[in-house]
């Protein structure tokens, strides 16, 4: 009987363990909320924001960008006419990373 006990307890504590243990594994997310992909921005002032969770660090086209501890990140942006591509980098602190690109159009 004592196995048995021994052997669920265990497992239960197997289980927490990777339970807890999952966002380190799966690594960083990012969410880019604006703009959307093949955006057009009448006047090239566009507010860029999302959120990166469980990142350390995340750029901007290789630009840190700063973000908040519940990993929500804004910043006000000036394009010239023509099209830009924006590419964000989060990184945890593994090494693991996540690549969102969006593209940008002023007319």
């Amino acid at each position: 009987m004592t196995k048995y006990l021994l052997f669920v307890v265990l497992f239960i504590f197997v289980g927490y363990g990777f339970v807890e243990a999952w966002p380190l594994i799966k690594g960083p997310s990012l969410s880019v909320s604006f703009p959307d992909n093949n955006a057009t921005v009448p006047g090239g002032i566009v507010t860029v924001s999302g959120t990166a969770a469980r990142a350390v660090q995340l750029t901007l086209d290789g630009e840190p960008l700063l973000h908040e501890e519940d990993g929500s990140f804004s910043t006000i942006l000036s394009f010239p006419r023509g099209g830009s591509i924006l590419t964000f980098v989060a990184t945890d602190r593994f090494g693991k990373r996540v690549t969102a690109t969006r593209t940008v159009f002023v007319p």
